[in-house]
């Protein structure tokens, strides 16, 4: 039997899942927090939560593994995936291995308990008025490679193909996060 106010929180960055977890666990919630697919598997042995938050990237592993193993563990659960790399692509994978819905970071408790309850979809949903431009694609393109490189910006610029010096300008005028 699932437990209608138990929360799986899968989340490797361990400030942000005991953020989010003291926030849910003031609306209510009893909270579970795991940081990889082992850890997930192991938690799902001895509790039936009827949500959970899943971070898509996992110190080397997908969530969506976790969201596939959530998924057919409860087919009815609630899954949220937060993630700071958006993309058409990770959205359909993660909605069609059992997803109930998928959030750009930063995200916050208000947004993701307002995702569990549009699960059903939303036909009246606008259509976006015009694609994401040139500049935002470039962003969310070196923020990946800095991430992927742990903010190493020699690295990250090596993997970008770009000088290391342009790329400590461009962080110049963005901050990184």
């Amino acid at each position: 039997m699932t437990d209608n106010r138990l929360l799986m929180i899968v989340e490797d960055d361990d400030a942000f899942a005991k953020t989010l977890k003291r926030s849910f666990e003031r609306r209510g919630y009893t909270v579970l927090i795991a940081d990889s697919v082992e850890m997930v598997a192991m938690l799902l042995a001895d509790h039936d939560p009827g949500y959970a938050v899943v971070d898509l990237k996992l110190g080397g592993q997908s969530g969506l593994v976790c969201v596939q193993a959530l998924h057919a563990h409860d087919p009815d659960m609630l899954i949220v995936v937060l993630t700071g790399f958006a993309s058409i692509a990770t959205a359909v994978e993660a909605i069609k291995l059992g997803a109930t819905n998928y959030l750009a970071k930063p995200s916050n408790s208000d947004d993701i308990e307002a995702a569990f309850a549009r699960s059903g979809g939303d036909t009246a949903t606008p259509l976006a008025p015009r694609p994401t431009s040139i500049k935002t694609l470039e962003w969310e393109h070196i923020h990946e490679a800095l991430k992927d490189s742990e903010f190493n910006i020699s690295e990250a610029a090596r993997r970008l193909g770009m000088h290391r010096r342009t790329l400590a300008r461009k962080l110049a005028k963005r901050q990184v996060g």
